[in-house]
Protein backbone atom coordinates (compact mmCIF):
# COMPACT_ATOMS: atom_id res chain seq x y z
CA UNK A 1 0.00 0.00 0.00
CA UNK A 2 1.77 3.50 -0.96
CA UNK A 3 2.25 6.24 1.31
CA UNK A 4 -0.48 9.07 1.61
CA UNK A 5 1.63 11.76 -0.03
CA UNK A 6 2.38 14.91 1.88
CA UNK A 7 0.56 17.71 0.34
CA UNK A 8 1.73 21.64 1.49
CA UNK A 9 0.58 25.36 -0.50
CA UNK A 10 -0.49 28.41 -0.26
CA UNK A 11 -4.01 29.48 0.76
CA UNK A 12 -5.41 32.99 0.52
CA UNK A 13 -7.89 34.38 2.66
CA UNK A 14 -9.75 37.09 0.49
CA UNK A 15 -13.24 39.29 1.47
CA UNK A 16 -14.33 43.31 2.40
CA UNK A 17 -13.37 44.13 5.89
CA UNK A 18 -14.90 42.86 8.88
CA UNK A 19 -16.42 39.18 7.06
CA UNK A 20 -14.05 37.13 9.32
CA UNK A 21 -10.79 36.10 7.93
CA UNK A 22 -8.95 36.61 10.90
CA UNK A 23 -11.19 34.28 13.03
CA UNK A 24 -11.16 31.86 10.30
CA UNK A 25 -7.51 31.96 9.81
CA UNK A 26 -6.87 31.91 14.08
CA UNK A 27 -9.75 28.77 14.51
CA UNK A 28 -7.84 27.04 11.39
CA UNK A 29 -4.31 27.29 13.45
CA UNK A 30 -5.59 27.26 16.85
CA UNK A 31 -3.55 30.47 17.83
CA UNK A 32 -3.74 33.72 18.03
CA UNK A 33 -2.04 35.17 15.16
CA UNK A 34 -4.57 38.15 14.01
CA UNK A 35 -6.24 40.22 15.81
CA UNK A 36 -10.22 40.77 15.88
CA UNK A 37 -12.31 43.28 16.25
CA UNK A 38 -15.88 44.73 15.33
CA UNK A 39 -14.22 47.97 14.07
CA UNK A 40 -13.52 47.48 9.94
CA UNK A 41 -10.05 46.96 8.15
CA UNK A 42 -8.26 45.77 11.36
CA UNK A 43 -6.03 43.60 9.62
CA UNK A 44 -3.43 45.79 7.88
CA UNK A 45 -0.87 43.71 6.71
CA UNK A 46 -0.84 40.23 4.76
CA UNK A 47 0.12 37.50 7.81
CA UNK A 48 0.66 34.37 7.14
CA UNK A 49 -0.47 31.33 9.70
CA UNK A 50 0.86 27.89 9.99
CA UNK A 51 -0.99 24.87 10.26
CA UNK A 52 0.50 21.23 9.89
CA UNK A 53 -0.34 18.26 10.01
CA UNK A 54 0.49 14.79 9.62
CA UNK A 55 -0.17 14.59 5.41
CA UNK A 56 0.40 18.63 5.31
CA UNK A 57 1.41 21.94 5.82
CA UNK A 58 -1.31 25.02 4.63
CA UNK A 59 0.11 28.33 5.12
CA UNK A 60 -2.70 30.40 5.30
CA UNK A 61 -2.56 34.06 3.72
CA UNK A 62 -4.25 36.38 5.98
CA UNK A 63 -5.22 39.61 4.27
CA UNK A 64 -6.63 43.16 5.01
CA UNK A 65 -9.59 43.65 3.66
CA UNK A 66 -10.22 44.77 0.15
CA UNK A 67 -11.94 48.27 -0.02
CA UNK A 68 -11.55 51.57 -1.65
CA UNK A 69 -8.56 53.49 -0.48
CA UNK A 70 -8.84 56.73 1.11
CA UNK A 71 -5.52 57.41 1.82
CA UNK A 72 -1.80 55.75 1.69
CA UNK A 73 -2.10 53.14 4.34
CA UNK A 74 -5.20 52.44 2.76
CA UNK A 75 -3.40 51.67 -0.51
CA UNK A 76 -0.99 49.57 1.17
CA UNK A 77 -3.40 47.53 2.85
CA UNK A 78 -5.31 46.75 -0.46
CA UNK A 79 -1.77 45.99 -2.14
CA UNK A 80 -1.36 43.50 0.58
CA UNK A 81 -4.20 41.77 -0.18
CA UNK A 82 -4.31 42.14 -3.95
CA UNK A 83 -0.23 40.80 -4.23
CA UNK A 84 -1.49 37.77 -1.85
CA UNK A 85 -3.52 36.52 -4.99
CA UNK A 86 -1.07 35.54 -8.12
CA UNK A 87 1.15 32.79 -6.62
CA UNK A 88 -1.19 30.83 -3.97
CA UNK A 89 -2.72 27.46 -5.04
CA UNK A 90 -5.95 27.96 -3.24
CA UNK A 91 -8.12 31.35 -2.57
CA UNK A 92 -10.69 31.47 -0.01
CA UNK A 93 -13.29 33.82 -0.69
CA UNK A 94 -14.76 34.96 2.69
CA UNK A 95 -18.11 36.54 2.68
CA UNK A 96 -20.79 37.29 5.95
CA UNK A 97 -23.78 34.86 5.33
CA UNK A 98 -25.81 36.85 7.74
CA UNK A 99 -25.08 40.21 5.55
CA UNK A 100 -25.56 39.18 2.29
CA UNK A 101 -23.98 39.98 -0.74
CA UNK A 102 -22.94 43.93 -1.14
CA UNK A 103 -21.65 45.75 -3.83
CA UNK A 104 -17.79 44.97 -2.73
CA UNK A 105 -18.64 41.47 -2.62
CA UNK A 106 -19.66 41.84 -6.64
CA UNK A 107 -16.51 43.73 -7.45
CA UNK A 108 -14.28 41.30 -5.77
CA UNK A 109 -15.86 38.35 -7.07
CA UNK A 110 -15.22 39.63 -10.66
CA UNK A 111 -11.45 40.21 -9.65
CA UNK A 112 -11.09 36.45 -8.50
CA UNK A 113 -12.38 35.35 -11.76
CA UNK A 114 -9.08 36.04 -13.54
CA UNK A 115 -7.06 34.13 -10.57
CA UNK A 116 -4.99 31.03 -11.35
CA UNK A 117 -5.87 29.29 -8.26
CA UNK A 118 -9.05 27.63 -7.54
CA UNK A 119 -11.53 30.21 -5.43
CA UNK A 120 -13.74 28.56 -3.05
CA UNK A 121 -16.39 30.08 -1.48
CA UNK A 122 -16.69 30.45 2.04
CA UNK A 123 -19.92 31.81 3.81
CA UNK A 124 -19.16 32.73 6.85
CA UNK A 125 -21.29 33.33 10.18
CA UNK A 126 -24.23 31.25 9.38
CA UNK A 127 -24.51 30.71 12.99
CA UNK A 128 -25.83 34.57 12.74
CA UNK A 129 -28.29 33.53 9.54
CA UNK A 130 -31.43 32.95 12.08
CA UNK A 131 -31.30 36.10 13.85
CA UNK A 132 -30.84 38.20 10.84
CA UNK A 133 -32.14 36.84 7.87
CA UNK A 134 -35.73 35.98 9.74
CA UNK A 135 -36.43 32.45 7.79
CA UNK A 136 -34.02 30.85 6.53
CA UNK A 137 -36.53 28.08 6.36
CA UNK A 138 -37.18 29.62 3.06
CA UNK A 139 -33.85 28.09 1.42
CA UNK A 140 -34.38 26.67 -2.37
CA UNK A 141 -34.73 22.86 -1.68
CA UNK A 142 -31.64 21.90 -3.81
CA UNK A 143 -29.53 23.63 -1.01
CA UNK A 144 -31.27 22.44 1.71
CA UNK A 145 -30.67 19.09 0.63
CA UNK A 146 -26.92 19.95 -0.13
CA UNK A 147 -26.19 21.71 2.98
CA UNK A 148 -28.41 19.43 5.37
CA UNK A 149 -29.36 22.61 7.31
CA UNK A 150 -31.45 25.59 7.13
CA UNK A 151 -29.10 28.45 7.98
CA UNK A 152 -26.59 27.37 6.09
CA UNK A 153 -28.23 27.21 2.78
CA UNK A 154 -30.49 30.22 3.35
CA UNK A 155 -27.29 31.71 3.58
CA UNK A 156 -25.29 30.42 0.88
CA UNK A 157 -28.66 30.83 -1.48
CA UNK A 158 -27.67 34.67 -1.31
CA UNK A 159 -24.31 34.21 -2.91
CA UNK A 160 -25.14 31.36 -5.47
CA UNK A 161 -24.99 34.17 -8.61
CA UNK A 162 -21.64 35.33 -7.68
CA UNK A 163 -19.86 33.79 -9.95
CA UNK A 164 -18.94 29.98 -10.72
CA UNK A 165 -16.52 28.70 -7.67
CA UNK A 166 -14.92 25.62 -7.41
CA UNK A 167 -17.27 25.05 -4.33
CA UNK A 168 -19.44 26.37 -1.80
CA UNK A 169 -19.40 25.89 2.14
CA UNK A 170 -21.22 27.34 4.88
CA UNK A 171 -19.30 28.23 8.07
CA UNK A 172 -18.87 29.72 11.36
CA UNK A 173 -15.57 30.67 12.27
CA UNK A 174 -16.98 31.62 15.55
CA UNK A 175 -18.18 27.75 16.62
CA UNK A 176 -16.46 26.28 13.97
CA UNK A 177 -19.46 24.60 12.08
CA UNK A 178 -18.45 23.50 8.60
CA UNK A 179 -14.61 23.89 9.44
CA UNK A 180 -13.55 20.25 9.23
CA UNK A 181 -14.80 19.67 5.67
CA UNK A 182 -13.66 22.99 4.62
CA UNK A 183 -10.43 22.36 5.76
CA UNK A 184 -10.38 18.77 3.45
CA UNK A 185 -11.28 20.52 0.26
CA UNK A 186 -8.46 22.74 0.97
CA UNK A 187 -5.51 19.85 1.57
CA UNK A 188 -7.06 17.75 -1.59
CA UNK A 189 -6.80 20.98 -3.67
CA UNK A 190 -2.83 21.17 -2.76
CA UNK A 191 -0.22 20.33 -4.20
CA UNK A 192 2.60 17.60 -3.34
CA UNK A 193 5.17 19.11 -1.71
CA UNK A 194 7.88 19.82 1.44
CA UNK A 195 7.16 21.84 4.49
CA UNK A 196 7.57 25.22 4.08
CA UNK A 197 8.14 26.48 7.74
CA UNK A 198 9.22 24.21 10.77
CA UNK A 199 6.32 22.15 12.96
CA UNK A 200 5.56 24.63 15.73
CA UNK A 201 5.34 27.47 13.76
CA UNK A 202 2.37 29.19 14.02
CA UNK A 203 3.05 32.74 11.88
CA UNK A 204 6.35 33.83 10.28
CA UNK A 205 5.43 36.86 11.90
CA UNK A 206 8.21 38.22 14.99
CA UNK A 207 7.32 38.78 18.48
CA UNK A 208 7.39 42.60 18.48
CA UNK A 209 4.97 42.35 15.03
CA UNK A 210 2.49 40.71 17.44
CA UNK A 211 3.20 42.31 20.59
CA UNK A 212 2.17 45.74 18.73
CA UNK A 213 -0.87 43.87 17.22
CA UNK A 214 -2.29 43.16 20.95
CA UNK A 215 -1.62 46.48 21.95
CA UNK A 216 -3.11 48.06 18.54
CA UNK A 217 -6.31 45.52 19.60
CA UNK A 218 -7.02 46.78 23.10
CA UNK A 219 -6.93 50.25 21.32
CA UNK A 220 -9.83 48.98 18.49
CA UNK A 221 -11.71 47.76 21.54
CA UNK A 222 -11.75 50.76 23.89
CA UNK A 223 -12.18 53.91 21.33
CA UNK A 224 -14.59 54.85 19.28
CA UNK A 225 -15.23 56.39 15.75
CA UNK A 226 -12.00 57.75 13.95
CA UNK A 227 -9.47 57.16 16.84
CA UNK A 228 -8.67 53.21 16.50
CA UNK A 229 -8.17 53.69 12.40
CA UNK A 230 -5.27 56.48 13.55
CA UNK A 231 -3.59 54.66 15.71
CA UNK A 232 -0.09 52.52 14.87
CA UNK A 233 2.02 50.89 17.48
CA UNK A 234 5.34 50.24 17.63
CA UNK A 235 7.17 48.14 20.08
CA UNK A 236 10.15 49.76 21.40
CA UNK A 237 12.70 47.56 23.38
CA UNK A 238 11.40 43.52 24.22
CA UNK A 239 13.89 42.97 26.89
CA UNK A 240 14.51 39.68 29.41
CA UNK A 241 15.19 40.97 32.75
CA UNK A 242 18.43 38.22 33.66
CA UNK A 243 17.56 35.53 36.37
CA UNK A 244 13.79 36.53 36.44
CA UNK A 245 10.68 35.36 34.73
CA UNK A 246 10.14 38.72 33.42
CA UNK A 247 10.61 40.42 30.44
CA UNK A 248 10.14 44.12 29.79
CA UNK A 249 8.21 45.62 26.96
CA UNK A 250 7.85 48.96 25.86
CA UNK A 251 6.04 50.52 23.22
CA UNK A 252 4.57 53.58 22.02
CA UNK A 253 1.17 54.38 20.61
CA UNK A 254 0.91 57.11 17.54
CA UNK A 255 -1.81 58.83 16.71
CA UNK A 256 -2.44 61.64 14.02
CA UNK A 257 -3.84 63.97 16.39
CA UNK A 258 -2.79 65.83 20.02
CA UNK A 259 -6.40 65.36 20.70
CA UNK A 260 -6.58 61.90 20.24
CA UNK A 261 -3.78 61.29 22.75
CA UNK A 262 -5.93 62.94 25.54
CA UNK A 263 -8.31 60.23 24.15
CA UNK A 264 -6.13 57.08 24.44
CA UNK A 265 -4.75 58.43 27.82
CA UNK A 266 -7.87 58.93 29.35
CA UNK A 267 -8.73 60.73 32.54
CA UNK A 268 -6.15 60.42 34.86
CA UNK A 269 -4.27 58.12 32.66
CA UNK A 270 -7.78 55.96 33.19
CA UNK A 271 -7.82 54.70 29.18
CA UNK A 272 -4.01 53.99 28.80
CA UNK A 273 -3.92 51.59 32.08
CA UNK A 274 -7.05 50.17 30.68
CA UNK A 275 -5.81 49.62 27.31
CA UNK A 276 -2.35 48.30 29.15
CA UNK A 277 -3.70 46.17 31.77
CA UNK A 278 -5.05 43.86 28.79
CA UNK A 279 -3.08 43.66 26.48
CA UNK A 280 -0.40 42.92 29.01
CA UNK A 281 -2.12 39.65 29.55
CA UNK A 282 -2.08 38.98 25.72
CA UNK A 283 1.04 39.15 25.77
CA UNK A 284 1.95 37.08 28.31
CA UNK A 285 -0.07 34.87 27.17
CA UNK A 286 2.37 34.49 23.94
CA UNK A 287 5.99 35.07 25.67
CA UNK A 288 5.08 32.22 28.58
CA UNK A 289 6.37 34.45 31.39
CA UNK A 290 5.35 37.89 33.09
CA UNK A 291 5.49 41.49 31.69
CA UNK A 292 5.91 44.89 33.05
CA UNK A 293 4.64 46.44 30.33
CA UNK A 294 5.10 50.46 29.67
CA UNK A 295 3.57 52.31 26.88
CA UNK A 296 3.95 55.85 25.57
CA UNK A 297 1.00 58.09 23.74
CA UNK A 298 2.78 60.21 20.50
CA UNK A 299 1.00 61.97 17.68
CA UNK A 300 2.69 62.06 14.81
CA UNK A 301 0.28 63.73 12.30
CA UNK A 302 -0.73 62.59 9.43
CA UNK A 303 1.22 59.50 9.44
CA UNK A 304 -1.34 57.67 7.06
CA UNK A 305 -0.72 59.50 4.67
CA UNK A 306 2.90 60.11 4.50
CA UNK A 307 5.39 57.44 2.86
CA UNK A 308 8.36 58.58 5.28
CA UNK A 309 5.59 57.99 8.16
CA UNK A 310 4.30 54.72 7.01
CA UNK A 311 8.18 53.61 6.79
CA UNK A 312 8.63 54.24 9.66
CA UNK A 313 5.93 52.40 11.34
CA UNK A 314 6.71 49.52 9.30
CA UNK A 315 4.39 49.60 6.52
CA UNK A 316 6.87 48.81 4.33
Amino acid sequence: MSEQPFRSGFVAVIGRPNVGKSTLVNRFVGAKVAIVSDKPQTTRHRIHAVLTRDDAQIVFVDTPGLHKPRHRLGEYMTQQARAAIPDVDVVLFVVDGADGPTGRDRWIAERLAEAGAPVLLVVNKVDLVATADGAPEDAPDHLAARFGDARGAAAVAKFEGLAAFASVHAVSAATGEGLEALLEDVVARLPEGPKYFPDDWATDRPEEFLIAEFIREQVLHNTEQEVPHSVAVVVDELRPRPGRDLVDVRATIYVERESQKGIIIGPGGSMLKRIGQAARMEIEGLLGSQVHLELWVKAKPGWRDRAGSLQELGFR
